[in-house]
C-alpha cells in the first residue's frame, strides 16, 4: 500500500515539473508573452513648437512654448536640454535631443535633432502636411449664430 502512495506522488510530481517546464518555455518567444510596456521618457517637442522660438525670448517664454526642460544642468545654467527617449515593447528605440542656449535670460540659439510634426497620440500616416492648419481653418470658417455669437450653427437644438 505504501508503494502505491509513493508512485502516485512521484507521478504527480513529474507532471507538475513537466507542466512548469512547458509553461516557462512559452515566455521566451515573441508570441506576445510576456507583455512588454513602452518606455517613454523626456519631452515630446514638435516642429511647430520649434518654429515658434525666436532669438531674444525669455526663459519663461521658452518654457511656455517647449515646456519645462528635462535637464537643467547646474554647471551649464545657460543651457536647457530637452531629450526624448522611447523604447517600444517590440520595436526600434527612438532618441532625440533638442537644446536651447541662453545669454542671461534671453535665447541666443537652439539646435537639435529634427522634430516630428505630430503629437505622440496622432498617427502620422493618416495626417496630411496641412492637417493642423486644416483643423484651424475649419474652426475659423464655422458660421456663428447672429442672435447668439457664442453658439455655432452646428450646436443648435433640434427645436430651432
Amino acid at each position: 500500500m505504501k508503494a502505491k502512495n509513493y508512485s502516485s506522488v512521484l507521478r504527480a510530481g513529474v507532471a507538475v515539473c513537466f507542466s512548469a517546464l512547458l509553461l516557462s518555455a512559452c515566455g521566451g518567444t515573441k508570441w506576445g508573452f510576456p507583455y512588454k510596456a513602452d518606455i517613454q521618457q523626456g519631452n515630446w517637442i514638435t516642429s511647430e513648437q520649434v518654429e515658434q522660438l525666436r532669438v531674444g525670448m525669455t526663459r519663461e517664454q521658452v518654457r511656455y512654448v517647449l515646456g519645462t526642460p528635462t535637464l537643467q544642468d547646474v554647471f551649464h545654467s545657460d543651457r536647457w536640454d530637452y531629450p526624448y527617449y522611447n523604447k517600444p515593447g517590440y520595436g526600434d528605440v527612438q532618441k532625440r535631443l533638442f537644446t536651447v542656449w541662453f545669454d542671461g535670460n534671453t535665447v541666443v540659439r537652439w539646435d537639435g535633432d529634427t522634430q516630428p510634426n505630430h503629437e505622440p497620440f496622432q498617427n502620422p500616416a493618416t495626417m496630411g502636411p496641412d492637417t493642423p492648419n486644416a483643423i484651424q481653418q475649419a474652426v475659423d470658417e464655422t458660421p456663428l449664430d447672429a442672435e447668439n455669437p457664442n453658439v455655432t450653427d452646428n450646436y443648435r437644438s433640434p427645436d430651432q
